[in-house]
């Protein structure tokens, strides 16, 4: 039986949620392999036993040493959302130990979490995508500027962060600045984007060496003012219906488009890709390299809709990471 770690936690407002879906995963995989839940915060990287141990990982080879013997791991689940899982900075550590993992490459996490650096980049294969300006806290434009440029209600959001933290729906240019200083608490640059007003819609895509699926796409219907942190995680805030109450067509341009550009930016394992639907064509918002895994997250959902079984599809992942990393 093959022994796999599950890495989760991470330095990022995300930490709860990045638990709570890795827990998940070990639920689905525990009959399948022998399963290490290993936490990481900052630089304090463990397992802990079922009788409350706590066992360091060695960081130089990103093992672990029990009572009686060393575990070497056969392949790691990231499961975490945010720095440093879904930035890059996990994977690289990853590639230097050798240790194959499930998902993106360590360019591939590190562009499409820099939502400004992914959006120049797909502007290369004409994706639809809002305006913005991207907003450095040694030079904030006069807000003024910023509300000509972008107009109102605009979104001001972290331009690197995996959720919905540190996101405002800004309306009067006296908002503009404290949204600012808010999506600066979660990261170094900020992103005004343009307000699209349409359905919000989210289609998960697995890409393994040999497969390309495409999962149902998900209607997402906040009851707040927008899909913020609270809508995504209590069902009482949002409804996210699966499959989306949308044409045919509508969702086939979707998946259409979920597809190329998990493809342009060269994506592998589960990513979800978000949109906005305006007039029946699909605005790209944002991709999620690694999506939320837990009982209420949307991927999920979509994987029961499609019929495929998590502990299925984790499996595919991590066998693809093994024959393609190992």
């Amino acid at each position: 039986m093959k022994t796999i770690a599950i890495v989760t936690g991470g330095n990022s407002s995300e930490f709860d949620i990045s638990v709570k879906s890795a827990r998940t995963v070990e639920r689905a995989l525990k009959n399948r392999y022998e399963v290490y839940l290993v936490m990481i915060k900052n630089l304090d990287w463990f397992w802990e036993n079922p009788s409350g141990q706590v066992f360091k990982i060695d960081k130089n080879n990103f093992t672990v040493q029990l009572h009686d013997r060393m575990v070497r791991f056969d392949a790691v689940f990231i499961a975490i959302h945010g720095n440093p899982g879904e930035n890059g900075l996990l994977q690289g550590y990853l590639e230097m130990t050798e240790t194959p993992y499930t998902g993106c490459n360590t360019y591939t996490s590190a562009l499409t979490f820099n939502k400004n650096a992914c959006k120049s980049f797909l502007r290369n294969f004409s994706v639809k995508m809002p305006h913005s300006v991207i907003i450095n806290r040694l030079d904030i434009p006069d807000p003024a500027k910023i509300a000509e440029e972008i107009g109102f209600p605009m979104f001001i959001k972290p331009n690197e962060s995996g959720s919905s933290f540190g996101i405002s729906k800004v309306e009067r240019l006296d908002e503009i600045i404290p949204a600012i200083e808010k999506a600066f608490s979660e990261g170094y640059q900020v992103l005004a984007e343009e307000f699209m007003n349409g359905t919000e819609v989210a289609c998960g895509v697995v890409r393994t060496s040999d497969k390309n699926i495409v999962l149902p796409v998900t209607e997402i219907v906040s009851k707040n003012d927008f899909f913020d942190f609270e809508a995504k995680y209590d069902p009482s805030k949002a409804e996210e219906i699966t499959p989306a109450r949308l044409p045919g067509h509508v969702i086939a341009a979707i998946q259409e488009a979920s597809s190329d550009i998990a493809g342009y930016l060269d994506c592998k394992g589960l990513v979800r890709v978000d949109f906005i639907v305006v007039n029946e064509d699909p605005v790209f918002i944002e991709v999620n390299t690694i999506p939320g895994l837990t009982e209420e997250s949307i991927v999920p959902k979509q994987m029961q809709v499609y019929g495929i079984e998590p502990g299925e599809l984790y499996s595919m992942l991590i066998e693809d990471s093994i024959k393609e990393r190992g």
